[in-house]
């Protein structure tokens, strides 16, 4: 993503925990959100494979020299190298945007999925009485989106129960309208939890009601 993710305001803020506090009126479930801008500086892997691009176009460039019989001393070849590494690494170190454009979507992915697991336990998602904690995360830059639920969910919901949920929030994000996204995805993940865990007369609200932006 080029351009960076824009903050959500403090409207949006309040109408996803209202979204939220609706939904947990229904059910013993608990849902937390959790947006990120990123999930990785990238740096490292952008610069990784920016260095192999350059050692390959490199080599393919002194086989054109030989080819054409144009001789270059080793150390002034190995010292181009060398600049033309040290300047893209500049460049990425200058231009954060750049980096995710350079890493294959498949990292970008896993980068995503490990910090929405890393945000199920860093917000005690997981701590619940009844194990009954849902994580809504989003991470902008990927444009990833995922639903992690506590084991006691999984054993009622499937997977695939959580996906259309995930795939219209990813669309509505595209859209710029994350939060609409965040509310509907609340709204599903609500129903589902209220018809497996029902609301009870002792019910307590064991996670905060929030939105949180990393």
């Amino acid at each position: 993503m080029a351009e960076t993710p824009r903050s959500m305001s403090t409207e949006e803020h309040a109408r996803v925990v209202e979204a939220i506090r609706a939904a947990e009126r229904q059910t013993a479930g608990e849902i937390y959100c959790v947006v990120a801008r990123s999930s990785d500086s990238y740096f490292l892997p952008a610069a990784f494979f920016v260095t192999i691009a350059i050692l390959l176009v490199s080599l393919c460039a002194s086989l054109a020299l030989d080819f054409w019989w144009l001789d270059i001393g080793t150390q002034w070849f190995v010292a181009a190298q060398l600049l033309a590494v040290a300047c893209a690494l500049l460049l990425l170190k200058a231009i954060p945007a750049l980096r995710i454009l350079l890493v294959p979507r498949g990292l970008q992915y896993r980068r995503a999925h490990d910090n929405a697991v890393k945000q199920f336990l860093a917000r005690n998602v997981h701590i619940t009485s009844a194990r009954t904690g849902v994580l809504i995360f989003v991470s902008l830059a990927e444009r990833y989106a995922e639903i992690v639920a506590d084991s006691g969910i999984n054993q009622h919901v499937p997977q695939d129960g959580w996906d259309d949920i995930v795939g219209d929030l990813i669309a509505h994000a595209r859209r710029d309208r994350l939060a609409d996204g965040f509310v509907s995805a609340v709204a599903t993940v609500g129903q589902h939890l209220a018809l497996h865990f029902p609301v009870g007369t002792e019910d307590i609200n064991e996670l905060d009601d929030h939105l949180v932006e990393i």
